[in-house]
């Protein structure tokens, strides 16, 4: 099998525990370089992880003739800059999502994306999994009848010391958990919003630490989402929901985003209770083949450029209404 030669621009959390470990997996994948702040950290990686070449700047990794495609786990309010000087190099990206803090941004970079040749792909692992997959075919096939109402909550504990607490780095629980909410909603359904209206309760620091909104589409589908940063420090909690309500019943899962192995929602029909059970590998190792497959083939990015656009418009939609900006 042909592999494409990857390097990682950072070295965050997400590189260590989900993507790197995912890319390992990946049948098309070659890790070969990893960039950092520091030549230190990113030998580091090196060392732990078998990248064949370490970089003490983002530069360096992306002057690197090999390097084909990068993947870009920075913090939100730079992902412009890098995705932009990737793509120029001519580097095919993968950037962690949210792929930018506002829908201006996103059509830059995806405008840069399309003059350059090259592909970007935000990256929303949890939406390559055969779960997602079997919720949506339940959907589509009718078993709950039609789709009226849609509720998403996904909720974590506090953070301590992190970018997500401070606004100007594009922080704030909607960046880093709604985003899930309504890329899972979007994904539903066909129809585009006509009505969103939300709330929210803001930090010292600025950013919203817990937001719940509504969502009234065109069809007439209505969507719910809650989402916080709002159990305590020390807590290693987390709450995750999904309800799709319907004319002739209802799905109901708590399965965690991302959340690898035997997973399984009911689907709720009067007295008579459906179980699916769905085998879900690894996430991030399906979404790195599949960009492998654009770059190679020629496949369609799994995450268009369409879709990211109209939950970027979104998302600014209920940042407006809160008050965040």
């Amino acid at each position: 099998m042909d592999k494409i030669k990857w390097g990682i621009i950072g070295t965050a959390n997400v590189a260590a525990w989900g993507m790197i470990p995912g890319m390992k997996r990946a049948g098309n994948c070659e890790l070969y370089a990893i960039a950092g702040r520091s030549l230190e950290k990113a030998e580091s990686y090196k060392e732990r992880f078998g990248f064949e070449k370490a970089y003490g700047s983002y530069d360096e990794l992306l002057n690197d003739s090999e390097v084909q495609a990068v993947y870009i786990p920075l913090p939100n309010d730079i992902h412009i800059k890098w995705v932009k000087e990737a793509l120029r190099k001519g580097k095919h990206v993968l950037c962690e999502k949210p792929l930018a803090l506002n829908a201006s941004e996103a059509e830059d970079m995806y405008k840069t994306a399309k003059e350059c040749g090259v592909y970007l792909m935000e990256a929303y692992a949890y939406l390559h999994s055969p779960y997602v997959e079997s919720l949506k075919n339940d959907v589509q096939s009718g078993i709950i009848g039609d789709v009226d109402y849609i509720e998403s909550a996904f909720i974590t504990q506090g953070y301590k010391e992190d970018f997500r607490l401070h606004k100007e780095l594009g922080g704030g629980a909607m960046y880093d958990l709604g985003c899930y909410c309504t890329t899972m909603i979007l994904s539903l359904t066909d129809s585009d919003p006509v009505l969103v209206k939300a709330a929210a309760e803001f930090s010292d620091l600025g950013v919203d630490l817990n937001t719940s909104g509504i969502i009234k589409f065109q069809n007439g589908l209505r969507a719910s989402f809650n989402v916080g940063m709002i159990f305590g420090e020390q807590s290693n909690s987390r709450f995750d929901r999904l309800y799709i309500h319907g004319s002739k019943g209802c799905i109901r899962s708590e399965v965690e985003y991302n959340q690898e192995g035997d997973v399984s929602y009911r689907i709720l029909k009067g007295d008579e209770v459906i179980e699916r059970k769905v085998f879900v590998p690894n996430n991030y190792a399906l979404e790195i083949e599949q960009m492998g497959r654009c770059i190679l083939e020629g496949e369609t990015p799994h995450i268009t450029p369409e879709f990211s656009l109209k939950n970027s418009k979104l998302i600014d939609q209920v940042l407006s209404d809160i008050g965040f900006w």
